[in-house]
């Protein structure tokens, strides 16, 4: 179990040396992390938040792409969001994505269930019947307006010993924003997201954690307000975790151009949030890093900020910027990179780590070029960023699932 990952070193170079070096890392249980003067060996990165949209949307990504995509960006565990076509959210729709992730997927793919009824948040999905085979609950992309259903979700939850995976955002609080409202907003004229349509529900959904005391972990973090509240809840003692993508750690909306490709929810939110997440990051309140993979069609994404559908693609360049911009400035160590990217999250959610594990070249230097993706989904807001850090090789099981 993940628990059991400990730090390992193998000296030497990769080259010639590539298949003994993949040896010692399949001869190696519970390995971390393996150097050697270029090349670096992690434990499988796991995502436990990517959108793989089939059954329903597979115009937009499928199990085998995402898949593909993953294990190019060194994952080889993933947990798929539940805004499918049908909703995952009894035991019958479920079945049909895990038919899909059987007949398609090339790493380990571990779905959601839905806490609601269609993601509508009106009425409760069969949790019970669906937890024997998800990772938890989510209705992401649209939080759970009701504090009483909530409060419903987590008492079921926690009597099924699963979390509460929740999207924070308080519809009413939206009026129609597609962006920050901050400077940028203001200065162009677009309509903007408040941070408290994030943190607002974060406050309540704390105050119903600790009466129900279920697990409960909140996706994609990016204001300030809400690394404070996750900050003192985990002071309390309550059983709390989070996330946040590689996006909102080293982007801030002085960034943004009038293009569809920087446009995701929560959006890319002020200077000041963006220095709290990685601080956030530094002490421990937050505790891994997720992409939000969120792949769209090409013509999706061609509508500008006002227009074109939230989301971005993240999977295949999480590592390159997370070593890029805070590893190689200081920022964080390899060894917190790998804690983010795949120690915390397999902890967290119990997810085994077994013979997983990715090679990269961290002196091998790129510019990100979204015709290189795997993924369908081409819109990333790194487009044009010279990144280190190369995946070499993906392995899954014991068997190789990438390699560049």
């Amino acid at each position: 179990m993940a628990d059991k990952i400990r730090a390992k070193v193998i000296t030497g170079s990769l080259g010639a040396s590539f298949s003994d070096l993949i040896g010692a890392a399949l001869s190696s249980p519970g390995l971390a992390v393996f150097n050697s003067p270029r090349y670096v060996i992690f434990p499988g990165f796991c995502d436990v938040h990517v959108h793989f949209r089939e059954p329903g949307f597979s115009y937009k990504e499928t199990i085998k792409t995402g898949s593909k995509a993953a294990a190019r960006g060194g994952y080889t565990t993933v947990c798929t969001m539940p805004n499918l076509n049908p909703v995952p959210d009894n035991v019958e729709h479920l079945n049909q994505q895990l038919a899909c992730i059987e007949r398609d997927a090339c790493i380990q793919v571990i779905p959601y269930g839905a806490i609601t009824l269609g993601e509508k948040g009106e009425t409760l999905a069969d949790l019970a019947g669906m937890a024997p085979y998800v990772a938890g609950f989510s209705d992401d992309g649209r939080g759970v307006q009701s504090e009483d259903l909530m409060r419903q979700a987590m008492r079921r939850a926690k009597a099924l010993g699963k979390p509460i995976v929740a999207h924070c955002e308080d519809n009413s609080l939206l009026r129609g924003g597609y962006i920050h409202d901050g400077d940028y907003a203001k200065a162009h004229g677009h309509r903007g997201i408040c941070s408290e349509s994030e943190w607002g529900p974060i406050a309540r959904d704390l105050k119903l954690v600790k009466e129900t005391g279920v697990s409960y972990h909140v996706c994609h973090i990016s204001t300030k307000e809400s690394v404070e509240l996750i900050r003192q809840a985990k002071a309390e003692g309550l059983d709390v975790t989070c996330e946040t993508g590689p996006h909102y750690l080293v982007m801030d909306d002085s960034m943004l151009q009038e293009d569809g490709r920087f446009k995701m929810n929560p959006p890319l939110r002020s200077p000041e949030d963006r220095e709290a997440l990685v601080q956030g990051l530094l002490d421990g309140t937050i505790d891994m890093i997720a992409t939000d993979h969120a792949p769209h069609s090409a013509e999706e994404k061609a509508k500008g900020l006002e227009k074109s559908a939230f989301g971005v693609v993240g999977i295949e360049t999480a590592f390159p910027i997370v070593y890029t911009y805070l590893v190689k400035p200081g920022i964080l160590t390899l060894d917190q990179a790998a804690e983010l990217l795949c120690i915390s999250p397999r902890k967290r959610f119990n997810l085994d780590l077994g013979q997983d594990f990715c090679v990269w070249d961290l002196e091998s230097e790129s510019v990100i070029d979204p015709k290189e993706f795997l993924s369908l989904g081409k819109a990333t807001p790194f487009q044009g960023w010279k990144v280190f850090g190369r995946c070499a090789a993906t392995v899954r099981s014991g068997q190789l699932v990438y390699q560049a």
